[in-house]
């Protein structure tokens, strides 16, 4: 049986392709899914992608996978710098989880210096547009070799 990697997605990255794109890229986030399914694929992976624009969710969303699969994989938008209910769901799901930032956070606004995720995560990519996904998923494989 293959392991289970759960990607998430905070708010506005279903804007992704049309919001910012000098910032976030060109790519949407059905590209970026579809670069997560065939890299997950590529290392006998499953995954389960998903996104919201609602903080309850996501904690329902992390909270369900405790148990249940190998590891997270986050984008957490704005609630990285934000949100310590986040952070707390992240500690309580007790799995290995990944951070994820299209841009580079450090390159940007101060107020997106500081993370919440980064306190809970094994790692962090930053700075390499969509294709930081891909790097995450394969990362993963490595970790569960």
């Amino acid at each position: 049986m293959a392991h289970t990697l759960l990607v998430l997605n905070g708010p506005n990255l279903n804007m992704l392709g049309t919001r910012e794109p000098g910032v976030y890229g060109k790519e949407t986030l059905a590209d970026v899914e579809a670069q997560c399914r065939a890299t997950a694929e590529a290392h006998g992976l499953a995954l389960e992608f998903q996104q919201t624009n609602h903080e309850g969710q996501m904690i329902d969303w992390i909270h369900q996978a405790r148990g249940r699969v190998a590891g997270i994989i986050i984008n957490p938008g704005a609630w990285t710098h934000t949100s310590i209910a986040l952070h707390d769901a992240l500690v309580a799901a007790e799995l290995p989880v990944l951070e994820v930032h299209i841009s580079n956070v450090h390159r940007r606004e101060s107020f997106r210096h500081h993370s919440y995720v980064s306190l809970v995560a094994v790692g962090v990519i930053a700075g390499f547009g969509t294709h930081g996904y891909s790097l995450a998923v394969t990362h993963f494989a490595k970790l569960l070799g």
